[in-house]
């Protein structure tokens, strides 16, 4: 499966921290998400991890990455690991494409 983590580390605190490998796509608009954010702050949805939780997410294509907190549930589309939003795709400079082949790495919970 696509969200099933590709490596389980421990960190120096002694945590564990997972990363997963797959596509992100990313929602825009001037709406809000489940939890009640604004699209253009650096969120994210993600079908499984608690809200609140910190992730780093990685472009695969130009190594760019940014820090967002998941706030909202998805993707729905097979294949995606991550929905990201309109201000974290463009730190990502994955706009114009609309996917993008990324590394998810869990930061916090």
């Amino acid at each position: 499966r696509a969200d099933t983590p590709v490596a389980v580390v421990q960190s120096a605190t002694g945590a564990a921290q997972a990363s997963w490998t797959g596509k992100a796509s990313y929602y825009g608009g001037k709406g809000r998400t489940a939890s009640g954010g604004h699209v253009g702050h650096l969120t994210a949805a993600h079908r499984s991890l608690p809200f609140g939780s910190k992730i780093r997410v990685t472009n695969l294509h130009n190594h760019r990455s940014v820090v967002v907190t998941v706030n909202d549930r998805g993707p729905f589309i097979r294949g995606r690991i991550v929905d990201v939003s309109t201000g974290a795709a463009g730190v990502l400079g994955m706009k114009g494409a609309g996917v993008a082949p990324v590394r998810v790495e869990l930061v916090s919970r």
